[in-house]
């Protein structure tokens, strides 16, 4: 709830400072795209120029971000077959611990090291 509130607020203070830049920015020319032409301000036109390359950025990192959600799929299915190969799998063939080898601790065999 307070990242929404925080985000809105953030959100609500670019708006205002691109309103404030469009507004400072009041020089105008000609804009010629290849099929029309348009007269805008500078502001204006830096902010339409800054939100085109934040969209393109985005496309850019789309395949990037799809390509991340896959693999989070695919390890989420691991996961959970190996979850169901553990919870199906009997109590003695799943090793909980390392097993250390036993040495001989009977007091009557000699050791063999002793004279």
């Amino acid at each position: 709830m307070l990242r929404r509130v925080a985000f809105g607020i953030v959100l609500a203070f670019l708006f205002l400072l691109a309103l404030l830049f469009t507004a400072l920015n009041q020089q105008s020319f000609d804009v010629d795209i290849a099929f029309a032409e348009f007269e805008v301000s500078s502001g204006l036109a830096l902010l339409i120029a800054f939100a085109a390359g934040l969209l393109a950025g985005a496309f850019a990192r789309s395949r990037w971000l799809a390509e991340l959600l896959a693999e989070r799929g695919r390890l989420r299915r691991a996961l959970q077959l190996a979850e169901r190969r553990l919870v199906g799998a009997p109590l003695n063939s799943v090793p909980s611990s390392p097993s250390l080898p036993s040495s001989p601790s009977s007091p009557s065999s000699p050791s063999p090291n002793a004279h």
